[in-house]
């Protein structure tokens, strides 16, 4: 067997490596042990952790190995040969670990109650807590491999961070009445919660969440359409006053009835909506709109409330004078007074 003066891991180019397995597990006392800054190295036995070096310049010796000694019961001086697995760890912090939400999160919106398609991205950042922790709970069952990169650990953890990710974001919107056109202006104590939950799920496998960030809440653009509808409805309705809305309404709906090729019959009955019901509807409709234009040309006599035309001074069935009348005064008063409320002048007849 040959003898292994040194044994060390220079890294690799990239830092996207956790875990090295040294290749060789045939060792003697005497060995000089390089760790470098950023790594650990334990030495395992028959799957037990059992010694753990820092950062430093080592000559492996019963002296620094009480663990494994009284493991394998070495005897002391000379270079004994001895078998342990040797592994290191990188305990740099990696800060650029991406994460997104696979599947769309369906919700409700409070504000505008459309039916939206929530998605979730963001980045955080880990390291190494605990390493005989991350040893027992996950590096055991990573043996195959001579190098774990941290893609496999965004692999083990992506289930319950896309959990905790979910419940987070559904709470805000549904619980807390916030709707998903404003929750960007809640995304840091939205970060900050979700943080705080995966936190103990990370250290029980020996990592320590250093920050973590909701980078964009967002859903597709159709389902945007939706709520851009009901916003360009409400702003219509906020200018135009309630009984105009309602007018323009019905003159969009008998529009869209009217250049079908089958008539308002036709539309209605594209809809599923039977051909008499649509036939009573496109007549109401009419209706409806005639009587809306027939009012705009008349008004209302003050003496015997008959139709007359707009522009008529007197009243066709009673004869009554519907002009306005002002008084010397200047004051504007109604048909049929007799004196000013104002000066008290007789109005002349």
């Amino acid at each position: 067997m040959s003898i292994i003066d040194v044994v060390r891991f220079g890294g690799l180019k990239s830092r996207d490596w956790l875990v090295y397995k040294y290749p060789s597990e045939e060792l003697v006392f005497g060995t000089q042990l390089i760790v470098q800054e950023g790594q650990v190295a334990i030495f395992v036995k028959g799957g037990q952790v059992a010694d753990i070096f820092y950062p430093g310049t080592y000559t492996l010796i019963t002296d620094n190995l009480p663990i494994l000694k009284s493991i394998v019961n070495i005897p002391f001086g000379g270079k004994t040969p001895f078998s342990a697995e040797i592994y290191f760890l990188n305990t740099t912090i990696r800060m650029d670990i991406n994460w997104g939400t696979t599947d769309p999160i369906p919700l409700i919106d409070p504000k505008y109650y459309v039916k939206l398609r929530v998605r979730a991205f963001g980045q955080m950042g880990i390291r190494v807590l605990d390493v005989t922790a991350l040893f027992k709970e996950l590096i055991g069952g990573m043996q195959k491999s001579d190098i774990v990169k941290y893609d496999k650990i965004k692999e083990y953890y992506r289930g319950i961070l896309v959990i905790k990710v979910k419940s987070v974001i559904a709470d805000a919107i549904i619980t807390n009445k916030i709707s998903a056109l404003e929750i960007s202006a809640k995304i840091e104590s939205l970060s900050n919660s979700v943080k705080e939950q995966i936190t103990p799920e990370f250290e029980k496998y020996g990592f320590a969440v250093v920050n973590f960030f909701i980078q964009s809440i967002n859903f597709p653009d159709e389902d945007f359409e939706k709520i851009n509808k009901i916003l360009e409805d409400k702003a219509a309705f906020e200018l135009m006053g309630d009984r105009q809305y309602s007018t323009k309404r019905s003159f969009d709906v008998y529009e869209g009835a009217a250049t079908n090729q089958n008539g308002v019959a036709g539309t209605f009955a594209a809809g599923g909506v039977g051909l008499g019901v649509a036939m009573g509807m496109g007549n109401a409709m009419g209706q409806t709109i005639g009587n809306t234009i027939h009012r705009a040309d008349t008004k209302e006599c003050v003496s015997c409330k008959a139709q007359i035309p707009a522009g008529s001074r007197f009243c066709p069935e009673c004869g009554f004078n519907n002009s306005e009348i002002r008084c010397e005064c200047g004051n504007k008063l109604m048909p049929g007074v007799k004196f000013c409320p104002e000066c008290g002048k007789r109005v002349q007849g």
